[in-house]
């Protein structure tokens, strides 16, 4: 691994990262588009599809661009994209151009969240990869949540949210620039990359857990998000309003736990700390089917945020580190996994729709079980190999 450790490498690296918040954006765009051009809800979701069909699609192919053509290059290929993103519904503020802004963001938020990861290895020192990965999600968490509110702001004193594109557009200039210009000696890019070399990597035990366990993670984190509103309606009896507040607790809950995380993995080995992740993981969401009243359920989410926080870059960065020479592939394979927050949702909800709410979220405690195995096999097998921490 590259021991590249100082802030004029590994900063631009970060706000890579936080140009990977922007398409977060959707979300909040989603909602005044509808509003503004009278959408249906097939249109709307239509947008949203657009926005995140290309991790199925594109993770495998751009991991193997990278390795040919480099993770820096990818990178700002990937915020070019998110850059044009922007930059479209400024030019036609439309159906059809939000379609566009919205493919345009999917496909550079896939391409970013493949070749962002592998180069975050390049620029950590030795021991301080999961670290730096779990506080590269805090900085892009920190975009996601900012999103929001700014539209808000421009759209209650400027009347006009799309100002919004501004502000990212010139930062997403910012740091192509910025990148661009910082050196960065990048390791394991052989250029021998291929389809069928990626797929067989699954043919590998800790690879195939690992690709799984970043499946189940990303669809036990959606499964939160979408049911946490029906999880304090239907237990609590609280309106609508007061259960949506349980989707912020759970997004502060986990920038919180991912900046706190950071720190810890500055004196704890990666895999024990994904060991204890995982157990206080299971307790924690335990206990929400153990909560009598409103304020023992949101202390529930966020425990529960706050415990998930780093699961999903622990993993990653052991996959990383089991097979440093061959990042650009298993980045690829990791990244699409992310379609777990398509599948695992759904198979809750036709579970809920037969057996009821807390039957259906018993998907997500499954998701959570699976990890702590995961956790304890990375243990057991590093035992033999104890750079891999």
């Amino acid at each position: 691994m590259n021991n590249q450790n100082n802030l004029f490498k590994v900063l631009p690296v970060f706000m890579a990262f936080y140009v990977m918040g922007f398409p977060d954006i959707v979300g909040v765009a989603t909602s005044y588009v509808r509003l503004e051009f009278g959408l249906t809800n097939a249109h709307t979701h239509l947008l949203t599809i657009m926005a995140f069909v290309w991790f199925a699609l594109l993770s495998v192919p751009v991991g193997i661009f990278q390795d040919k053509y480099s993770k820096k290059r990818t990178v700002n290929l990937g915020i070019i994209f998110i850059a044009m993103g922007m930059v479209t519904p400024l030019i036609s503020y439309s159906f059809q151009g939000m379609i566009t802004s919205f493919t345009c963001m999917g496909i550079g938020n896939a391409i970013i969240q493949v070749s962002a990861n592998p180069l975050m290895q390049d620029v950590s020192p030795s021991g301080k990869l999961s670290r730096n990965l779990t506080l590269s999600q805090f900085v892009k968490a920190i975009a996601g949540m900012g999103g929001p509110f700014i539209a808000t702001f421009f759209a209650e004193y400027f009347n006009n949210w799309t100002i919004v594109y501004w502000v990212y557009l010139t930062l997403s200039i910012i740091t192509i620039i910025w990148l661009q210009c910082t050196p960065i000696r990048e390791t394991g890019n052989s250029g021998r990359a291929g389809f069928s070399s990626t797929i067989k990597l699954l043919s590998d035990r800790k690879v195939l857990l690992l690709v799984c366990g970043t499946f189940l993670m990303v669809g036990f984190d959606v499964g939160m998000n979408t049911n946490i509103p029906d999880y304090l309606k239907s237990f609590f009896g609280v309106s609508q309003e007061e259960s949506n507040r349980g989707i912020s607790l759970y997004f502060a809950a986990l920038m919180t736990g991912r900046f706190v995380s950071a720190l810890i993995l500055n004196k704890m080995k990666s895999n024990k700390m994904l060991l204890y992740c995982a157990f206080l993981s299971i307790l924690t969401f335990a206990s929400m089917y153990r909560m009598d009243s409103f304020l023992g359920g949101c202390i529930s989410v966020f425990s529960i945020g706050l415990c998930t926080a780093a699961i999903f870059p622990l993993i990653f960065s052991a996959g990383l580190q089991y097979l440093p020479e061959r990042a650009n592939e298993l980045s690829g394979l990791m990244i699409m996994s992310v379609c777990g927050g398509g599948v695992i949702p759904p198979l809750m909800a036709l579970i809920t729709d037969s057996y009821g709410l807390m039957t259906g979220m018993l998907v997500m405690g499954a998701c959570l079980l699976y990890i702590l195995y995961l956790a304890i096999y990375l243990i057991r097998s590093n035992k033999s190999n104890p750079t891999q921490s």
